[in-house]
């Protein structure tokens, strides 16, 4: 850990001295995730490059920063990171830096109302104590997060770039248009749906999706973080609820071991679909350009499917 906090301190002092070495008129942004990194690079279309700095298929909940990465934000124009629990390392790196000498920041948390994390018919403990509310910081899962972000991210690249500013304006406004689309697509899924309820045989990181078209759930784990496995008795109580709702399918998120899923599958005959979180994707995903909205019209047909 010592050795861990010189290379971070050594990899600081090296971005201080070579402050002002990126390429004038052309914007560089850092995104910690893959929400945050697509956003940047659909407003800033060819104005400049936006790079992720947790790679494709690493997971983000245990992500620790390398003297690289910290080189990376340092160079940023701008870095853009949510500011929830998942991000608590990014405080000690721009303290690091100084007010004056550290890249423009968005937080994306400040974009939108944050919702407290909550249990849902679970045997864990979060242990909140007096330490006070914990906030989801899985903001992006609903696109009305989505389009508010997109529009944060284009204030914040106008202030940087003033002279590109409709352009910028412009494309997040293009941006917008299409996260509204899949946006109107979920509503009008929710609307006629034969069901309201999801039942997650996974961690759940859908609290704001639920949220927006007032969608029931259950899940197998209290939250996305959950370093525990569910207890046999909720377990069972997911197996309960899909035999007596008659639930068609169970859900579970990407680079799952979907064991649980399996359980539940075997014992109901539900199937098994995945809704894409986005906190990450994988290698595959990201070398064929997958963006926000790609996935999340697979989403869209993972929900027509599992609501009916």
């Amino acid at each position: 850990m010592k050795l861990k906090k010189v290379l971070i301190a050594l990899a600081v002092l090296a971005v201080l001295a070579c402050a002002g070495a990126s390429a004038e008129g052309r914007l560089n942004v850092v995104a910690v995730n893959f929400p945050c990194f697509d956003f940047a690079r659909q407003v800033l279309g060819d104005l400049g490059d936006a790079a992720l700095l947790v790679h494709p298929g690493v997971e983000v909940h245990s992500y620790e920063p390398s003297p690289a990465d910290i080189i990376a934000i340092g160079e940023a124009d701008l870095f853009v990171y949510i500011g929830g629990e998942g991000d608590t390392w990014v405080d000690n790196i721009l303290a690091g830096f100084g007010a004056s000498e550290g890249p423009a920041t968005l937080r994306m948390m400040d974009a939108v109302t944050p919702l407290e994390e909550e249990e849902h018919n679970h045997d864990h403990d979060h242990g909140h104590g007096e330490a006070g509310p914990e906030y989801d910081e899985h903001i992006w899962t609903s696109p009305k997060n989505a389009a508010a972000m997109v529009d944060a991210l284009a204030a914040a690249l106008q202030a940087a770039d003033p002279k590109n500013a409709d352009a910028y304006g412009e494309n997040a406004a293009a941006y917008r248009a299409q996260i509204e689309a899949v946006d109107g697509e979920i509503e009008a899924i929710v609307a006629g749906a034969a069901r309201r309820e999801l039942v997650f045989a996974d961690r759940f990181p859908f609290l704001y999706f639920v949220r927006a078209y007032g969608l029931d759930y259950l899940a197998a784990f209290p939250s996305c973080t959950a370093d525990t496995e569910p207890t046999p008795q909720t377990i069972m109580g997911l197996i309960d609820r899909v035999r007596q709702d008659g639930v068609p399918a169970v859900y579970t998120i990407e680079l799952s071991s979907q064991a649980v899923a399996r359980t539940v599958a075997e014992e109901t005959g539900a199937e098994i679909l995945t809704l894409h979180s986005m906190q990450t994707v994988t290698q595959g995903e990201f070398d064929a350009g997958e963006s926000y909205v790609s996935l999340m019209r697979r989403n869209v047909e993972a929900l027509r499917e599992g609501l009916n």
